[in-house]
């Protein structure tokens, strides 16, 4: 079966009550299940809460007269928390909040409500957290979700249902959504073949079955692929953590880069000339299911609505964005102090030229 038709059927299953699809027997299953969790044991995945990092970002262009701050919200798993750095500004809440400002000229006011060891059926409460507050409505929210579902042998269509679910309850609140799809289990060092062919099969098809439902609802996806970008397998010392199985603080930033171009285009940030698709990168227009399977396949490519009907008609716009270098020295500061209380020295650094971001190739 293709991944195009896998995903399609994963998608069809969740719009319509279905259950689990069979996409691998269940003896299979389990040897994969028992595996990861002997792979995660091996790694010694941290207890350790991430570090807060929600505050105030680029501070500085908050002087301005009119600079309303954008409200950038995360939800997800440990990856969308920052689980593996120890330092604020290091998590990718708070690389986005510091490049979006930059690129928005803007404040941005960062609320994370990720959840380590987070599921799918998690965002419930996490978008429920987040509207419930008084004057909250985000103006962009990044989602990070679906390893754990794959861990934790959540049926497929059960997992991109809640997705689904999650992405419709932020964009009926006026927000727009950008979900980094399901990272590729298959690079994680410890895990061996076979299993990493059949981790990388499952992370695959559950992503770009994610990405037709993310559409469907009006979302942008952006692929995680191997774990946010084909440089995590290429250079797994540098980019994976002390755990070996959540990024780094450089992995962190390389993720960053990959997103910003499509949180900052969400947002009509993005120069007009670059919405359209470059044939000379691979771009182009094409089937939803087809664009989601490709997508999966290639981390850092962004998967968006083509047309005024969004993501309900037959086809999708895919773009490989240049990616776009963001500071990691900013921390978050709306009174000099970062979000884990402590004080932030570089507070406000997005704000200034030097933390611009600046245009980098496509890895």
């Amino acid at each position: 079966m293709t991944r195009a038709r896998a995903a399609r059927r994963i998608a069809a299953a969740a719009a319509y009550g279905g259950g689990g699809i069979g996409l691998l027997g269940g003896a299979t299953l389990g040897v994969l299940v028992a595996e990861v969790h002997l792979a995660r044991r091996r790694v010694g995945v941290s207890d350790e809460e991430p570090p807060r990092a929600d505050g105030r970002y680029g501070a500085a262009f908050g002087r301005r007269r009119g600079a309303r701050p954008v409200l950038l919200a995360f939800l997800g798993d440990s990856t969308a928390a920052g689980q593996g750095v120890y330092r604020p500004r290091q998590t990718p809440g708070a690389l986005l909040a510091s490049g979006l400002a930059a690129v928005a000229e803007r404040p941005v006011d960062l609320r994370n409500v990720a959840q380590s060891g987070a599921q799918s059926d998690d965002l419930d409460r996490q978008v429920t957290l987040l509207l419930d507050e008084e004057g909250l409505r985000p103006d962009v929210a990044v989602i990070m979700i679906g390893a754990n579902d794959v861990t934790h042998r959540v049926p497929p269509a059960a997992s991109v249902r809640c997705l689904s679910d999650a992405v419709a309850r932020l964009r009926e609140a006026g927000t727009e959504v950008v979900v980094g799809t399901c990272p590729d289990l298959g690079t994680i060092e410890p895990v061996q073949q076979p299993l990493r062919w059949l981790a990388r099969r499952m992370s695959r098809q559950l992503a770009a079955a994610q990405t037709i439902a993310v559409l469907d609802r009006g979302g942008r996806t952006v692929s995680l692929g191997s774990l946010l970008g084909p440089e995590f397998e290429a250079n797994p010392r540098e980019l994976f953590g002390p755990d070996n199985y959540h990024p780094s603080a450089e992995g962190y930033a390389t993720a960053a880069m990959a997103v910003l171009p499509t949180l900052s285009a969400a947002l009509g940030l993005w120069p007009a000339e670059e919405e359209r698709p470059d044939v000379r990168r691979d771009e182009g227009y094409l089937p939803v299911a087809k664009a989601a399977a490709q997508a999966a396949g290639q981390g850092g490519t962004e998967v968006a609505p083509a047309g005024p009907t969004g993501g309900r008609g037959p086809w999708a716009l895919l773009k490989h964005r240049r990616r776009r270098r963001v500071a990691a020295e900013s921390e978050a500061n709306s009174d000099g102090s970062d979000g884990s209380g402590g004080t932030g020295g570089s507070a406000g650094t997005a704000g200034s030229e030097s933390a611009k971001p600046a245009v980098g190739e496509r890895g």
